[in-house]
């Protein structure tokens, strides 16, 4: 075994192998997405039903957010890579601070408008900001482990908040919807506070030549053959995944599997308490291992998840349908728990420091461009009553996801981007050359 492989994952192990700057991030990310979890179940109620704005409408602003971040993405990651990760990271706080001010005061569509396409510059930029930050700060042999441990506390946050907010807001009480967007605003405060003071220092502007970073364009970037294959990945995996997780799942089981809005909330439920239960499991069983391979295994597993969910169709309306979606989502976050560690680790080790923030830019831009595809064509599937159609194309892309990982992006990633340990590696080169004992039938 190599000396420079970490020791077997316990949270004491991990705690213990953090560097400082990652301890500190890690403390705050609950807290922060306590706030996420308070208003993320009510936007459209907010919109719609507490100030009165109409569906239609609620849906056009509510659009807004991942329009916008998916146009700033780009110009982000180059500034990421010009002026530094933290700075960046800075501004994307700080606008998400007013942006959930605003809207908790927000009286006309003008104003929510104003306040979601700041919220949807934040998160433009804020995803490959946070991604190429931690790069910076967590040793690679490390990062698989923090992505992990970070998904957790990040679904952990929201599950409390949301638990929270559901017991407090009243749709005829607007002080109480005030009160969780401004929650939600003080909640990116710690997140700032470090910024500003003790990580002050930390992920700044990368040393470089300005004049030849700046001949490196995002067309130079995707032309090569692991980035451009990756970002294949990270759409499919976007289209076959969050895109409907968050618009195809809740659609198709409230219009085929037609269950209640308790059950597709003990659905969600379901979902994150199996991230925060599995999720330090399965990251000491991926260790190791070539993440293209676990890739293709999340795709199998999404799979499954989404029979399971066609399969509400055949006892609408009963509670075996509302235990099947509720399955569906528990096996779905099986499949994220072997996402999220891997992907994110895939992208920053393939990159060089200089170019950290194109790379998971345009990463996170073949993310976003899904979550904007596919909600209308999940929509137009379903409510034409396609639901065979809407599954059996989901199950497809999974199945293509499988190949693409291991067929197309295996062979174009040296082992120790694609998560092999240097003793690993030492054992299948050492079984390579090794010579095969001749048998009977030589």
């Amino acid at each position: 075994m190599s000396t420079n492989a970490p020791d077997r994952l316990t949270l004491r192990s991990f705690w213990h192998d953090l560097p400082r700057e990652g301890k500190l991030l890690l403390s705050v990310v609950v807290f922060e997405f306590i706030g996420t979890g308070l208003v993320l179940p009510f936007n459209v109620i907010y919109l719609h039903e507490v100030r009165g704005f109409a569906l239609s409408d609620a849906g056009l602003l509510l659009a807004l957010p991942p329009l916008v971040g998916f146009l700033v993405v780009g110009p982000g990651g180059s500034a990421i890579d010009r002026w530094g990760a933290r700075r960046i990271l800075v501004g994307a706080l700080v606008l998400q601070v007013i942006s959930n001010v605003v809207l908790a005061f927000a009286s006309t569509q003008a104003a929510a408008a104003v306040a979601l396409l700041l919220s949807g510059i934040a998160f433009g930029v804020s995803w490959p900001g946070f991604q190429a930050f931690i790069a910076a700060v967590i040793p690679s042999e490390l990062r698989q482990r923090y992505f992990g441990v970070n998904f957790t506390l990040l679904n952990l946050g929201i599950g409390i908040g949301g638990l929270v907010a559901g017991a407090f807001v009243r749709v005829d009480h607007l002080p109480t919807f005030q009160v969780i967007y401004l929650g939600d605003a003080v909640s990116y405060l710690p997140a700032l506070f470090l910024m500003l003071v003790p990580l002050r220092h930390v992920a700044g502007r990368v040393e470089h030549h300005e004049e030849a970073v700046a001949r490196v364009g995002y067309l130079e970037v995707v032309r090569r053959p692991a980035v451009a294959s990756m970002l294949v990945i990270s759409f499919v995996s976007s289209y076959v995944g969050y895109s409907q997780l968050n618009a195809g799942m809740p659609a198709f089981a409230r219009s085929v599997g037609e269950i209640s809005t308790q059950g597709l909330g003990l659905a969600f439920a379901a979902n994150t308490l199996v991230i925060v239960l599995l999720q330090l499991v399965v990251l000491q069983r991926i260790e190791g291992r070539r993440r293209t391979r676990i890739i293709s295994v999340m795709a199998a597993v999404w799979a499954v998840s989404w029979l399971l969910l066609g399969s509400t169709g055949a006892v609408s309306g009963t509670w075996a349908a509302t235990m099947l979606v509720a399955a569906s989502a528990s096996v779905f976050a099986f499949g994220e728990t072997l996402l999220q560690p891997t992907v994110p680790a895939l992208v920053n080790d393939l990159a060089p420091d200089h170019l950290r923030g194109r790379y998971n830019a345009a990463s996170s831009a073949a993310f976003q461009l899904a979550q904007i595809i596919a909600p209308p064509i999940a929509g137009f599937l379903i409510g034409h009553h396609l639901g065979s159609v809407y599954i059996g194309t989901l199950v497809v892309g999974c199945g293509l996801l499988a190949v693409l990982s291991v067929l197309r992006l295996e062979p174009q990633l040296p082992p120790g981007v694609n998560g092999v340990r240097e003793a690993e590696l030492v054992a299948d080169v050492s079984a390579t050359l090794s010579p095969t004992p001749k048998t009977a039938a030589d």
